[in-house]
């Protein structure tokens, strides 16, 4: 007994050290976000002196924030829509058929998470540079391409855990192949398509790199090419910069916590089946 409850207070200590290294890039942009300029150099651990909100209003101003929004919402949502729709399908195709094809193919999606980004960048541009899809649509694109293989893994794993004998019971009754998964299969798949849906979120909410690259243009720019803003060739607005990245957080936070309990039940079924 001495010996458990030794191991299980050192487990408790290193869970609430690794908790505090988490949480303090967070505690540094809130309470960092509330101080002048000069005190954030001054002062960075500490609580600020008084408390403002001048910052928060200046950095709403400044983003241009409700058109800014609507533009990271509204690649945000589509792109996600569309990850969704077409991995769960490729996913269903590839568990449901077996042969060495469909197992090449799903080899594929598996090693294609391994290629980075920026060995594609530039022919990648360049393509859809000709096709002159460097706007919404292409990036939209561009964003079921990047986040298909991750996605149709995740839902590749989930699917081998159903019975097919599901599918054939809805053949028998008279249903085609298209009304089997989207009236039988998919709602079986709402854990991990939540998964598939938050962990896409929070890449596409968050990427800067790629909208620079394709949709870098006035009235277009999402929440993170627009907080470049802050960050000039001579001077850099930490303190707007700061409350513009809490404002830009909030959003990703509320879904997650209303989300949260499907996201790890998803991970989990996908890792494990």
């Amino acid at each position: 007994m001495g010996r458990n409850k030794k191991k299980t207070y050192l487990i408790g200590i290193l869970g609430i050290i690794l908790a505090l290294l988490w949480i303090s890039p967070f505690y540094l942009m809130v309470v960092n976000s509330f101080k002048e300029k000069r005190e954030i150099f001054t002062d960075t651990l500490g609580l600020p002196d008084k408390f403002t909100f001048d910052n928060y209003i200046e950095a709403f101003i400044q983003l241009d924030f409700l058109k800014t929004l609507f533009n990271s919402v509204l690649i945000t949502v589509i792109a996600v829509i569309v990850i969704v729709v077409f991995s769960s399908m490729a996913a269903y195709a590839l568990s449901r058929r077996k042969s060495k094809m469909t197992g090449f193919i799903f080899f594929l999606f598996v090693a294609a998470m391994l290629i980075p980004f920026q060995s594609v960048m530039i022919p990648l541009i360049s393509v859809f540079g000709k096709m002159e899809l460097l706007n919404r649509f292409g990036i939209i694109l561009m964003y079921l391409g990047f986040g298909s293989s991750l996605s149709i893994f995740l839902y590749h794993g989930t699917l081998t855990g159903i019975s097919k004998s599901l599918d054939e019971a809805a053949t028998i009754d008279g249903a085609n192949r298209f009304q089997v998964f989207w009236y039988i299969i998919f709602p079986m798949l709402k854990p991990i398509t939540v998964t598939v849906a938050i962990l896409n979120i929070i890449w596409i909410w968050n990427d800067y790199l790629l909208p620079s690259l394709v949709i870098n243009k006035e009235g277009m720019e999402t929440i993170p090419l627009k907080m470049f803003f802050f960050f000039g060739e001579y001077t850099k607005q930490w303190h707007l910069a700061l409350a513009g990245l809490t404002i830009a957080i909030i959003p990703v936070i509320i879904v997650y916590f209303f989300l949260q309990k499907q996201i790890i039940k998803g991970v989990s079924e996908g890792s494990v089946k």
